[in-house]
């Protein structure tokens, strides 16, 4: 997995702003092209998320997702936004994140009638298990509504085509139910973002809101009333998504060989030191040999934790001094320095907790500068295992 952010985009401004008031510390990004992202993190975490508006289109949305794996190697890529349900069944606010999706508008008009030929992207198996644990712990909506009234996650195929879907009666209305009845959702920018993320090699997810029924009821009073809430519905699962793979990464930063070692485990070895490697010594003495016993790596105590926070401390200025990290991002990384640093001075599992969770959002925070990134990561391992 890669360890970039998350990247996520959206087709409309609407959409863009459900999104954007989820992170802190928003600053722009600029492409050399002249695209502009917005790079932060989400508020209370350290997950790092890249996002960016595409406008509406298949072909726009391509090209602009492109760019952003190109730009961010991201660990995985969400397009996020609003929808037309094909089908009652899915209710209006409800949250749709394709299993796979279709480029409908792929056809061959023959003597007895339009045939359709599909280009048909799965949603990637990681990305698609992770998504159904978090809709199975259901803890991810922002909306007060509960029971029967609070919005679900559904999954199934989305159909991207290249108009605006706003008929059930129509002759394309028709045609889609009758090759695409398994289609949960209707839009028109899906199909371009599983192109860009299949050549580039980055997992993709679609997230869609249910806004309207693609009925003719799309602008009407009702529709702009719902679209704020299903873009925000759909902002909300993708902020759970992102916070999740971040916190795989994590799991993952840190190569097990140089985790501590468990209770009980053997905490020596003996360095051959001719050959540069490492033997088992079964015997009860040796002699005639030069034998090194090193003694087991210690658990990171308090002190240890401390210092090393201390010695962060004066890289992080350093890094400030010689123009790497910018004035408000210093204060900020100080601030959540000194929380991290009243938390290790406690030694319960609470402030163990509280320290992990500062210096996560603390290597977000610093995440343009990665020699003070990549310093955090076995800190936060330490903090952890004080726990």
């Amino acid at each position: 997995m890669s360890t970039g952010p998350v990247v996520i985009l959206t087709a409309l401004n609407l959409e863009y702003q459900a999104v954007r008031q989820k992170l802190t510390g928003a600053r722009v990004h600029r492409h050399e092209r002249g695209t502009r992202f917005e790079t932060g993190t989400v508020r209370g975490t350290s997950c790092r998320v890249a996002l960016g508006l595409t406008s509406k289109g298949n072909q726009s949305a391509a090209v602009i997702a492109e760019r952003a794996i190109q730009e961010f190697s991201p660990s995985a890529v969400l397009f996020v936004g609003v929808a037309g349900a094909l089908w009652d069944a899915t209710r209006l606010g409800d949250v749709v994140v394709a299993s796979h999706v279709y480029a409908y508008h792929g056809g061959t008009s023959e003597d007895d009638g339009l045939k359709a030929r599909p280009r048909v992207w799965e949603a990637p198996h990681g990305l698609s298990q992770l998504a159904s644990h978090l809709a199975r712990l259901n803890d991810w909506a922002d909306s007060v509504s509960s029971g029967e009234d609070a919005p679900q996650v559904r999954f199934g195929a989305i159909a991207a085509g290249e108009i605006v879907q706003n008929s059930r009666i129509s002759a394309e209305a028709k045609w889609i139910r009758q090759h695409y009845n398994d289609a949960l959702a209707i839009e028109m920018e899906a199909a371009g973002v599983a192109q860009a993320g299949h050549l580039s090699g980055a997992p993709v997810a679609i997230i869609r809101g249910i806004s309207d029924r693609a009925d003719g009821t799309k602008n009407s009073t009702d529709d702009r009333s719902l679209q704020p809430q299903a873009a925000a519905n759909a902002a909300a699962f993708a902020i759970r998504l992102a916070v999740e793979l971040a916190a795989e990464q994590e799991e993952t930063a840190v190569p097990r060989d140089s985790r501590p070692p468990a209770a009980g485990q053997l905490g020596r070895h003996v360095s051959n030191t001719a050959h540069n490697s490492t033997v088992g010594i079964m015997a009860g003495s040796v002699s005639g040999s030069s034998v090194h016993m090193n003694p087991a790596p210690q658990e990171p105590g308090a002190i240890d934790l401390i210092g090393k926070l201390k010695g962060f401390r004066r890289n992080l200025g350093r890094h400030h001094t010689e123009g790497a990290v910018d004035e408000d991002t210093y204060r900020e990384a100080l601030a959540d320095l000194d929380s991290a640093l009243r938390s290790a001075e406690n030694r319960t599992p609470d402030s163990s907790k509280r320290a992990v969770m500062v210096l996560r959002r603390l290597r977000g925070l610093v995440s343009e500068c990665p020699a003070l990134a990549a310093e955090l990561t076995p800190l936060i391992a330490a903090a952890g295992d004080r726990a």
